[in-house]
């Protein structure tokens, strides 16, 4: 897909319009990134952990995922970047600024995906960036501030690598087990980390002047209102729950209707009841079960216990925290009429976060500069911006994301997105790192 629409732009003579050097020659005029070559990394990058149906499943800690860290490794190194792996295991490429008592503006995404993901979630925020600083590197512009590419570790297991930066990954934490099967603590060594020394990768705040990401925006709204640029105004605060309920198995055949104890039936009613909760307040909170599991799991046997997975996600931890409760009074009422027991679990919060009004300036100026069209919006998605935003501030900004579809082989954006999205990144960092 990426070969085939970089052929057609480069016929249309659209490739170089958007950002091959050579066009623009003052450091007055807006920086524009090599596009041909952010495209060509990126279609390159989508061969490790590629998969049959088109998309990736480069997993954490897997060996496509080791491979592809490798590459972008590479690419920080030709873009002349000093290149280290933190005790988290983030991939860090530093380049020193003109004032070596400022802090860093720090700039990056990641690379790691889900099962059976696309090929531009987190990858194309991580190229980009290192495709801005490469520019920068060639135009011979140094800025005051020192600059900061990272490449996060483990973004889609729960924002693991950002986390260690802003404290809150604990050692008691790497023993969780992720999608390639190993725990933290294993895949963080497997991959170049010190998860003995996890806490030395703490970011304190004033330790980052900024933070800035580029991602598909995983929704349809850019695409249905026509704009090429969404500015992040904040990321939604997500909480997980581990909900069991507990009934009682007994034979399918031989247990009357009113005398079960049935954990599936009081799991679908609750299943319900969150979608109702949910959807009976106005706002853009959203409430998913994601998970479920019955057992024993017989055709024959009433289902004596269920674990499902309970996601809420909203901008106002107050909403977040109301709905629970509302859902766990409609548990409980669940719970006396089926003769169940339903136990909540937190597994995973993830505060909301504001972005910074300064940055979001930054990049409405950079995109007005370069007559992008722009708007602004929420995240319903998590990020590592989320993570960065307990110790500093920080700023999003969202390429389409063709049809609103992510986490799919059928992910894509279109390469002029693509490199539209780099230019405004690459304008928005210079003048953070400038001032």
């Amino acid at each position: 897909m990426l070969r085939r629409d970089f052929a057609r732009l480069a016929s249309a003579g659209l490739v170089s319009a958007l950002g091959i050097p050579g066009i623009r020659r003052s450091f007055a005029d807006p920086l524009l990134v090599n596009g041909e070559r952010l495209l060509d990394q990126l279609r390159a990058l989508s061969q490790y952990g590629r998969n049959d149906s088109g998309g990736v499943s480069r997993l954490a800690y897997s060996e496509s995922d080791f491979e592809g860290r490798a590459y972008v490794t590479g690419l920080m190194r030709e873009a002349g970047l000093e290149v280290r792996v933190d005790a988290a295991g983030n991939i860090i490429g530093s380049r020193a600024g003109s004032n070596a008592a400022l802090a860093p503006v720090l700039f990056g995404s990641h690379i790691d995906s889900v099962p059976d993901g696309g090929n531009f979630d987190g990858t194309v925020g991580s190229l980009a960036a290192i495709e801005a600083a490469r520019t920068m590197g060639e135009r011979g512009i140094r800025t005051r501030h020192p600059l900061e590419v990272i490449v996060f570790q483990n973004e889609e297991g729960g924002l693991v690598g950002s986390r260690a930066l802003s404290g809150e990954l604990l050692a008691e934490h790497l023993t969780r087990v992720s999608n390639s099967g190993k725990t933290l603590a294993a895949g963080t060594e497997f991959i170049g980390g010190r998860p003995g020394n996890i806490a030395s990768a703490r970011r304190a705040r004033g330790d980052v002047a900024a933070y800035l990401e580029l991602h598909i925006e995983q929704g349809g709204t850019l695409e249905r209102e026509g704009r090429h640029i969404g500015i992040v105004t904040g990321i939604v605060g997500i909480n997980w729950w581990e909900v069991a309920v507990t009934g009682f198995s007994n034979h399918a055949g031989t247990t009357p209707m009113d005398q079960r104890q049935d954990a599936l039936l009081a799991s679908a009613r609750f299943i319900e009841a969150v979608h109702r909760i949910v959807t009976s307040v106005p706002g853009r909170q959203v409430g998913t079960v994601g998970r479920i599991e019955a057992k024993p799991g017989a055709p024959n046997v009433i289902a004596g216990e269920v674990r499902l997975s309970l996601e809420l996600r909203d901008l106002d931890p107050a909403k977040v925290a109301m709905l629970f409760e509302r859902i766990g009074s409609e548990a409980r009422a669940i719970a006396t009429t089926t003769g169940t027991r339903f136990d909540f679990t937190p597994s995973f919060e993830s505060l909301p976060a504001v972005a910074d009004a300064a940055i979001q300036r930054a990049i409405a100026d950079a995109a007005a500069e370069l007559r992008i069209t722009t708007m602004e919006m929420p995240s319903g998605a998590g990020h590592d911006a989320q993570s960065i935003a307990r110790f500093a501030p920080i700023g999003m900004l969202f390429i389409p994301s063709v049809g609103g579809i992510s986490h799919s082989p059928k992910e894509l954006s279109r390469p002029e997105d693509v490199v539209r999205g780099a230019n405004v990144l690459a304008n928005a960092v210079l003048t953070l790192a400038r001032t």
